[in-house]
């Protein structure tokens, strides 16, 4: 029986042990009308690499997809968004994970992919403080602190966030991506939005970061950074963050409350998002008391066409992540698309051609 390339299998006992609460849980539907027989003849072997955000999603799926269709291999890497969508424009890969679009030039051209949104999840900040186990912080003093503009963690415009907090009088240090991240993307555009004037470093996969900061990984290198350093702060994946055990700050919402991250706050976020014609949409910054601000989506690339080697069983797994394999996301960390997107990634997928 082949099984699939699994990079943290030990996840799959946590979902299978929450089956029941995943299906009513974060807005999840029951299931839906498929039937596992429907997959359970595909074949075949899939590569594929990309986005390190969705990572523990996918790993627990697959996993559970090896039960679902046992002469079916999947192998999906954790590169990183920019390496996933360049290998995927070189045709190295059946199918790529993205957090952020394509742009000219990093990933394959115009009219060759679709987006299939998967799943979102809160973007932590993470932070290791002796002393400090609450912290809260507005859009406004998060870019001062990215942008290198306030370096110490007793300056007055984190104390103005944190009443009542001692705030040590300790250099911050500030934790990155060292790759091509769609984790990096989505954290820019929100210090974009949020920020203002504070933060002057735009936004993109990579930016240039202050020499003086440190760059990790993959979120997994970032929160081990993280960990090993008091004074650290840093944005790292809700799965990653959690599995790391690492503390994370409270942000101030578009609504002025301070949220801490979580599968709910995600939820809250996707419900007020407006999705494109492609398929892409931004809960960023979105409105809403209960909304957590640092919301991030995922997405599948695929192809408009395959071959009658490789579709199939393309089409066959996406279709059962986005129906079946939904129950995997909530214990893995990671809110289920709201049903009409659900839907609407559905009719999309239908309209790629095999042959």
């Amino acid at each position: 029986m082949n099984r699939s390339v699994l990079t943290r299998g030990a996840l799959v006992g946590v979902a299978l042990a929450a089956l029941t609460i995943a299906g009513c849980s974060s807005g999840t539907p029951g299931p839906s009308n498929t039937t596992q027989s429907e997959f359970a003849s595909l074949s075949g072997s899939l590569d594929a690499s990309g986005a390190s955000f969705p990572n523990a999603y996918y790993q627990a799926a697959l996993d559970a997809f090896a039960d679902v269709a046992p002469d079916a291999e999947i192998q999906y890497r954790s590169t990183g968004s920019g390496t996933g969508k360049k290998e995927f424009g070189q045709g190295l890969t059946d199918f790529a994970g993205t957090d952020s679009t394509v742009k000219d030039g990093d990933g394959p051209a115009a009219g060759s992919y679709y987006y299939i949104p998967t799943v979102a999840a809160p973007i932590t900040v993470s932070y290791n403080l002796a002393g400090v186990d609450k912290l809260q912080l507005s859009g406004s003093v998060l870019a001062k602190i990215f942008a290198r503009t306030v370096k110490t963690w007793n300056d007055p415009a984190i104390a103005a966030d944190n009443a009542g907090v001692t705030l040590p009088n300790k250099p911050i240090v500030v934790v990155h991506r060292s790759d091509g991240s769609g984790t990096t993307n989505n954290f820019t555009k929100y210090l974009v939005k949020a920020g203002g004037a504070d933060w002057t470093l735009g936004s993109g996969d990579t930016v240039a970061w202050a020499a003086d900061t440190q760059a990790g990984d993959k979120n997994t290198g970032v929160a081990q950074l993280i960990k090993q350093a008091d004074g650290a702060i840093g944005y790292v994946d809700f799965a990653d963050a959690r599995g790391a055990n690492l503390t994370f700050a409270a942000l101030k919402n578009k609504d002025g409350k301070y949220v801490a991250a979580s599968l709910a706050g995600a939820t809250a976020a996707l419900a007020g998002a407006t999705v494109k014609d492609d398929l892409t949409y931004d809960p960023l910054d979105a409105a809403g008391a209960e909304t957590y601000p640092i919301t991030a989506p995922t997405y599948l690339l695929v192809k408009p066409t395959y071959d009658s080697a490789k579709g199939p069983l393309v089409k066959g797994f996406v279709k059962w992540l986005l129906t079946e394999g939904r129950q995997y996301a909530d214990p893995a960390g990671y809110a289920v698309l709201p049903a009409e997107l659900q839907t609407k990634a559905l009719t999309k997928l239908d309209t790629v051609t095999v042959g």
